[in-house]
């Protein structure tokens, strides 16, 4: 091998696709071979929208306990995102981010496929 060909090989053997993942780099090739969905129907779309409308109703109870309550903004079938607004108490609380994230958001993620962020608008 030449000296060139030994300085590349001592680099690649030092990338992430040698370490901790086993020989692979699993997050580049899960990217490369994602694919992007199809335009959900429009039936597709009513039922994303019924689960988060029934999942909503599962988180409100907790939320109304504290004096707030959760409104369903939009569903974005195409991104995941659900926007919200956080109201009552919730809208003024200092832990709302909390809130949203670790519980709504991560309650959503739990029960729901295809959820991948949950978003609150002032």
């Amino acid at each position: 091998m030449s000296e060139q060909a030994d300085r590349d090989h001592a680099a690649d053997a030092t990338t992430a696709d040698d370490g901790i993942f086993g020989g692979s780099n699993w997050l580049t090739r899960s990217i490369e071979t994602s694919v992007t969905p199809e335009p959900a129907t429009r039936q597709e779309q009513g039922v994303l929208r019924a689960q988060v409308e029934r999942t909503i109703e599962v988180i409100r109870p907790a939320l109304q306990a504290d004096g707030g309550d959760i409104e369903l903004q939009d569903v974005d079938e195409a991104t995941g995102i659900i926007t919200v607004r956080l109201v009552g108490a919730c809208g003024t609380c200092p832990a709302s981010t909390q809130t949203l994230k670790a519980g709504i958001e991560r309650i959503m993620r739990d029960r729901i496929d295809g959820v991948t962020e949950v978003v609150n608008i002032d």
